[in-house]
């Protein structure tokens, strides 16, 4: 017969052989406050987008509303000294920061744990948090496993506005990026500025490359200096955790205050001893319980969007975006 009892506000039982696991009560002292700061920090100092675009307060709930102004107003001069006033009007339209979850379990063998001559989860920790920052930064720039309510990638957004510049469509990668036509005029022309850019590590060598009318590199002060990557004044991201692929672009730029993000309040470490790991199939792989393993799960809930005011130079919506994409 089982024994029941109430505790930490749920009904738990005693006895039964398959059910049990560890909640968050329950390993609520493996969890202080600080871990979940933990990650906050970890997550953010991984993930580009992060440090980059602007961080909104954590969202109380799974959904946030932002309205986002559509139209503008407009003023007329007055016909004569009783000549009528005309009227207008502004509009504005919502948009929405969604938190969706980014988690990953990492299940090892006690027997592992008990042999090994260091700590394994505190070496495992730092790995873990660092591929929820790039498994978020997978999504906005690319929309790599992207949950179908997030906006359109980064990529994807700039190229649907126009603001794509293939590489070779100047005369060089110098006006590729910096004449007309070139990605910082595509932001311009949409009323924005370029406050940073992205790229992959291949494209230092493709900026060490560029040579002016005398084969003098554009972007080297010398060769005993170390080079300092940056475009009419604005510094260059190389992301080591591999997100820029340049398979698919070799720099996004843009106004990065317009892109905001949120955290959802419930951030979390979790050990897990007594439960099950299924795939996809709903095919048990490991029993944790049975196969005498643990496993330490992360779970994080995240949001962001591009809210895209309307704004004097460029009143369209769709031919408007604070990014632009240079592609091969």
């Amino acid at each position: 017969m089982n024994t029941v009892f109430y505790a930490n506000g749920r009904l738990h039982r005693l006895g039964t052989d398959y059910d049990q696991t560890v909640a968050r009560g329950d390993a609520q002292a493996l969890i202080p406050e600080d871990a979940s700061r933990e990650i906050i920090k970890g997550v953010t100092e991984s993930s580009i987008v992060m440090r980059l675009a602007r961080r909104l307060p954590n969202m109380p709930r799974s959904q946030r509303r932002m309205p986002v102004q559509s139209s503008l107003a407009t003023a007329y001069f007055v016909n004569g000294d009783i000549g009528l006033k005309k009227t207008t009007k502004l509009d504005w339209k919502n948009k929405f920061l969604d938190a969706e979850e980014i988690a990953v379990i990492m299940p090892i063998a006690k027997r592992v744990l008990d042999d090994a001559d260091y700590d394994i989860w505190g070496e495992a920790r730092p790995q873990l948090v660092e591929a929820v920052g790039i498994a978020f930064d997978d999504a906005v720039f690319f929309g790599t496993g992207a949950p179908a309510i997030w906006p359109t990638n980064l990529r994807q957004a700039a190229i649907n506005a126009g603001n794509r510049v293939v590489l070779g469509t100047g005369t060089d990668l110098y006006a590729d990026i910096m004449e007309d036509g070139g990605l910082l005029n595509k932001l311009e022309l949409d009323g924005y500025d370029c406050t940073g850019h992205v790229a992959p590590m291949t494209f230092k060598s493709m900026l060490r490359g560029v040579r002016d009318a005398e084969g003098t590199p554009i972007f080297r002060q010398g060769m005993a200096e170390r080079t300092r990557y940056s475009l009419d004044g604005v510094d260059i991201e190389f992301p080591r955790n591999g997100v820029m692929d340049p398979a698919l672009a070799y720099d996004i730029c843009g106004q990065w205050d317009a892109l905001v993000w949120a955290l959802r309040t419930d951030l979390e470490w979790t050990l897990l001893k007594e439960s099950v790991i299924q795939d996809n199939t709903g095919a048990i792989i490991y029993n944790l319980s049975q196969m005498e393993m643990v496993a330490l799960k992360v779970l994080i809930r995240v949001a962001w969007q591009v809210p895209n005011p309307i704004n004097r130079l460029q009143e369209t919506e769709a031919n408007r975006y604070p990014f632009a994409v240079l592609t091969p």
